[in-house]
C-alpha cells in the first residue's frame, strides 16, 4: 500500500504536542509492515536544515501554486525519518512558513495551510506517485480531501486514492472567514449556509475534513464516543453523527525505542520489570539534581504537562491547601497559562523541600521525571489520547488520572480491579471533575505506595501493558483498507451507471 501522510508537525523536526509524536512514529511502523510511506510537512524555519540532513530536490524544481489570486512557488526538500526508510517531503515557501513559529495568529493563517495542502497534491503530481491513501491530520489538512475530490478530480492519478482524516483534538478547528475557500477556488456553495465547510457564517476546516474524507478517526476509543455528545463534541457532534458508520477511535502508541527504561539514553540508571533497582536510583538522582531531599518512603509525584485548564490545573488550584498537606514531594515540568506558572513558582519558593518547578520544555528532564517519580498525575478535564500516562505505565510510574478519553482506555483503577478480584489495575482514576475526587484518587495511590507488594504488582501490570505503535499501526492498516474499499465501490458504481 502507498500512503501519503500529511501532518503540520513531525518529530524530530517540529513538535508542539502529541500530533508531532504520532507523525514521527506511525509512518515508521507502517513502513515496517511493508507499506511505502511518504510524509509531508511544511518547511518551517524553526529547525536546522543541516542538523536534520535536508536535501533540495532539483529534479522536482519550482512548483507554481495559485492562491488568493497570486502565484507563489513551492520548493521541495527531503530527509529520512531517523532509523527508517521513510522519506519526509518538506513543502518550502518562505512567505508562509518562515515565521519562527509553527502556528500564528496572522491574518493569512488560513492561506498558510491551504497552500500546504495544495502543495502536497502538486508534489504528488510531480512525483507521478499515486497514493492508495492520503492520511490527513487535524484542521491544517482538513480541506485537502475536498480539494482532491473536486478541484483535482480531473487528474486520473488520484482516481483510486482514498482519504483518512484523524482528529487529534476537537478543540482546534481552523475557523476562518468564508473568503478562505475563495482563495483556493472551492465552489461557492460549500461556504454557503448548509454547505460542507460553512459554520455560523464562517468556514471550518475541521468540519470540512469530517464531511469529505472517506474515513474519519480520532485517537482513542473513549474519545470517539465522547465526541458524539454535546458535552464533548465542541459543535462537531452532529457532523460526526452523520459519519458515524465511518468514524472510529484508534489509541495512539508510543515508540519503545525512545521510551524504554531498559535503554533510555536520558536516564542514568536503566531498569526493567525484572529488576526495579534502577528506579529508586533514578529517583535519588533526580531529587538531588533538583535540590530536594531524598527519602525513599516519601512518594514523588510527577507532572509533565501544558499548564492549562484542560489538563485539570483548575482542580489543582481549588484543592491547593489539601494537596500541599499530603505527605508527598512534587516535581513539575511545563509551561502554559500565566496564573498556573505563577502558582507553581510561588509554591516552589514556599515549599523548597517539597516542590520543584521547571517552567519550559526540557526533553531530558521529562524522561528523568518518568523514570524517577513514583506517581504521575493527569487530572484532565478532557484528554483525546494522552501520552504521558502511557510513558508512565512503561516506566513503572503509577498514573493517577481522570477517567476520560484515552486516559480511560489505558489506565485501569487498582481499587476496581481489586474489588473484582482480577488485580489487573495499573493506576488510579476518578470520574467526577472535582478537586475532592482528584484528591481522593491521589490519596488512594499514596496509601498503596506504602504497601510495597501491592505497589510492585501495580507497577508490573503497567509495564507489561502493550501500548506500542506496532499494535496501533495494524489498526490503521485496517482503517486504510476500509477507505480503499469505499473508493473501489464508488468507482464500480460509476462504471455501472455510465
Amino acid at each position: 500500500m502507498k500512503i501519503a501522510f500529511a501532518s503540520s508537525e513531525v518529530f524530530p523536526y517540529v513538535k508542539t504536542g502529541g500530533l508531532g509524536d504520532v507523525a514521527g512514529s506511525l509512518p515508521i511502523e507502517l513502513s515496517k509492515l511493508g507499506h511505502e510511506v511518504k510524509v509531508f510537512l511544511p518547511k518551517y524555519n524553526v529547525f536546522g536544515e543541516e542538523e536534520h540532513g535536508l536535501h533540495y530536490q532539483w529534479d522536482i524544481g519550482e512548483i507554481p501554486i495559485r492562491i488568493a489570486g497570486l502565484v507563489r512557488s513551492v520548493h521541495v526538500h527531503t530527509a529520512t525519518l531517523p532509523n527508517s526508510n521513510v522519506q519526509v517531503y518538506f513543502v518550502d515557501c518562505p512567505h508562509y512558513f518562515h515565521r519562527f513559529r509553527v502556528y500564528t495568529n496572522d491574518l493569512d493563517e488560513d492561506e498558510r495551510f491551504l497552500f500546504y495542502s495544495k502543495g502536497i497534491i502538486e508534489i504528488l503530481q510531480r512525483l507521478a506517485w499515486a497514493p492508495d491513501i492520503i492520511h490527513c491530520n487535524d484542521w491544517q489538512t482538513g480541506v485537502l480531501p475536498l480539494l482532491l475530490k473536486e478541484n483535482y478530480s480531473w487528474d486520473k492519478l488520484f482516481e483510486k486514492t482514498a482519504t483518512v482524516f484523524s482528529i487529534h483534538n476537537i478543540a482546534y478547528q481552523g475557523i476562518f472567514p468564508k473568503s478562505a475557500f475563495e482563495k483556493v477556488e472551492i465552489k461557492h456553495e460549500h461556504s454557503m449556509p448548509g454547505g460542507i465547510g460553512e459554520y455560523y457564517g464562517s468556514v471550518n476546516f475541521l468540519k470540512t475534513g469530517i464531511l469529505t474524507a472517506d474515513m474519519v478517526n480520532t485517537v482513542s476509543e473513549t474519545y470517539a464516543r465522547e465526541l458524539l455528545t454535546e458535552e464533548s463534541g465542541a459543535g462537531m457532534q452532529k457532523f460526526l453523527e452523520i459519519r458515524k458508520k465511518d468514524f472510529s477511535g484508534i489509541m495512539n502508541g508510543i515508540d519503545y525505542n525512545v521510551w524504554n527504561p531498559e535503554t533510555d539514553k536520558f536516564i542514568p540508571y536503566k531498569y526493567s520489570v525484572k529488576d526495579f533497582s534502577g528506579k529508586i536510583k533514578n529517583k535519588k538522582f533526580l531529587l538531588e539534581h533538583l535540590g530536594l531531599p531524598f527519602n525513599e518512603n516519601i512518594p514523588l509525584v510527577g507532572i509533565v504537562s501544558r499548564l492549562v485548564d484542560q489538563k485539570g490545573f483548575d482542580l489543582f488550584s481549588y484543592g491547593l491547601n489539601r494537596l500541599m498537606d499530603l505527605p508527598v514531594q512534587w516535581v513539575i515540568l511545563g509551561t502554559g497559562e500565566d496564573r498556573y506558572e505563577t502558582m507553581f513558582t510561588e509554591l516552589a519558593h514556599q515549599y523548597p523541600e517539597k516542590i520543584s518547578a521547571y517552567l519550559g520544555f526540557n526533553n531530558e528532564l521529562s524522561h528523568l521525571i518518568e523514570a524517577g517519580a513514583d506517581i504521575f498525575v493527569m487530572p484532565s478535564r478532557f484528554e483525546p489520547c494522552g501520552l504521558n500516562q502511557i510513558y508512565s505505565l512503561r516506566y513503572g510510574t503509577v498514573p493517577v488520572v481522570r477517567k476520560t478519553g484515552g486516559l480511560a482506555d489505558t489506565v485501569q483503577d487498582w481499587k476496581d480491579s481489586f474489588s473484582n478480584s482480577d488485580e489487573t489495575g495499573n493506576g488510579f482514576s476518578f470520574e467526577e471533575y472535582t478537586s475532592e475526587s482528584f484528591i481522593r484518587a491521589l490519596q488512594n495511590a499514596i496509601y498503596e505506595f506504602h504497601n510495597k507488594m501491592v505497589w510492585q504488582k501495580i507497577q508490573i501490570n503497567g509495564m507489561n501493558k502493550d501500548l506500542s505503535w506496532a499494535k496501533s499501526a495494524g489498526k490503521y492498516v485496517s482503517l486504510y483498507e476500509k477507505a480503499i474499499s469505499k473508493i473501489k465501490k464508488k468507482n464500480k458504481l460509476t462504471v455501472l451507471f455510465k
